[in-house]
């Protein structure tokens, strides 16, 4: 830990802290409230830092799905023009600049952005075929609820269905339906697959995903092969994002832990043993800087500092500062 800690923070960052050498973080007090709110709206989503350093959280907000934020944690804009249901979403380069990619949780869509909130390309359910999908419950009708997606470098855009079929769909850059695999079957068997990312550590590359209620990650080649467990026995892991060597895995019960190459465990972080771990309903007058609650969505900047949002109904993102060597 770094001696900048103040005094009233060293006992949760004691906490908070990772103890693995090579990657180690403390926990900071972050971010301001839009003006004339008193909280930052109800989370089920994600969050994701554009290269300018901005910080993008999504809420649901019919008026403004998704808020930004400086690197100081100050509220700068809202997106009128995203939807209220982005249940996972990253930020992404490619030719034409910097665009968010989202999976909509209830809109049967993924959708590309540009950064003032302004849509540019759907990825419709409908391109899907029908046996890839569950019956909705109401209407018996095919139906996706989409909940994690990541953009391959040559713009493939991989969505997974992880509240309803649990299989990941892909689509071309130009928004072709390519395929589908996954699944409730071997030699998958997922439980609710929940987020996924490109897993940039290997050659060839490869998609790295959360399993939550199995309380697995495990690893897929990018043409869908199933490459195994990378990791098991986690707390509900939500989301992962890939930090140099590492995977930083978010975990819905008051934890994220960081695994190696190997898939073994070197740390962990925000670890909470106490009320309202795993809710959302928990008062921010009961909060504690860096003890997560509920982490459902990871993210870094582009020095390796870790922002985590929460699964709450106040709206909460934490930010973890990178600890150099």
């Amino acid at each position: 830990m770094t001696k900048s800690i103040p005094l009233a923070l060293a006992a949760a960052a004691l906490l908070a802290v990772s103890t693995h050498a090579a990657l180690e973080f403390t926990p900071v007090a972050w971010n301001t409230l839009p003006a004339g709110k008193s909280q930052m709206g109800n989370m089920h989503g994600d969050v994701a830092v554009s290269g300018a350093g901005e910080v993008y959280v999504s809420v649901q907000d019919p008026e403004a799905g998704i808020q930004v934020y400086s690197a100081a944690g100050a509220h700068v804009r809202s997106l009128a023009g995203a939807p209220p249901d982005f249940h996972g979403f990253v930020i992404r380069r490619d030719a034409g600049g910097e665009f968010i990619y989202g999976a909509r949780m209830r809109g049967q869509e993924a959708l590309k952005l540009s950064l003032d909130g302004r849509v540019v390309q759907s990825f419709p359910a409908s391109a899907i075929p029908d046996r890839y999908k569950n019956a909705n419950a109401q209407t018996k009708l095919p139906t996706v609820i989409f909940t994690g997606v990541d953009v391959a470098p040559n713009g493939d855009v991989y969505v997974t269905d992880g509240y309803a079929s649990d299989y990941i769909h892909r689509f071309s850059r130009l928004g072709a339906y390519l395929g589908s695999f996954g699944g409730k079957q071997p030699p998958y068997s997922f439980n609710t697959l929940h987020k996924i990312a490109i897993d940039t550590r290997f050659q060839p590359l490869r998609i790295i995903g959360t399993d939550r209620a199995n309380n697995r990650v495990v690893h897929m080649g990018l043409d869908g092969e199933f490459l195994g467990v990378v990791a098991k026995d986690l707390l509900l892991p939500a989301a992962v994002v890939i930090s140099g060597d590492y995977a930083i895995v978010g975990e819905l019960t008051g934890r994220a832990t960081i695994l190696d190459k190997t898939g073994a465990v070197v740390g962990h972080l925000g670890t909470n043993k106490g009320e309202g771990v795993g809710s959302n309903k928990l008062p921010p007058a009961q909060w504690k800087t860096g003890l997560f609650l509920a982490p459902h969505g990871v993210a870094l900047n582009s020095r390796g500092d870790l922002f985590v949002a929460e699964f709450n109904s106040f709206g909460r993102v934490h930010r973890l500062n990178k600890v150099a060597p």
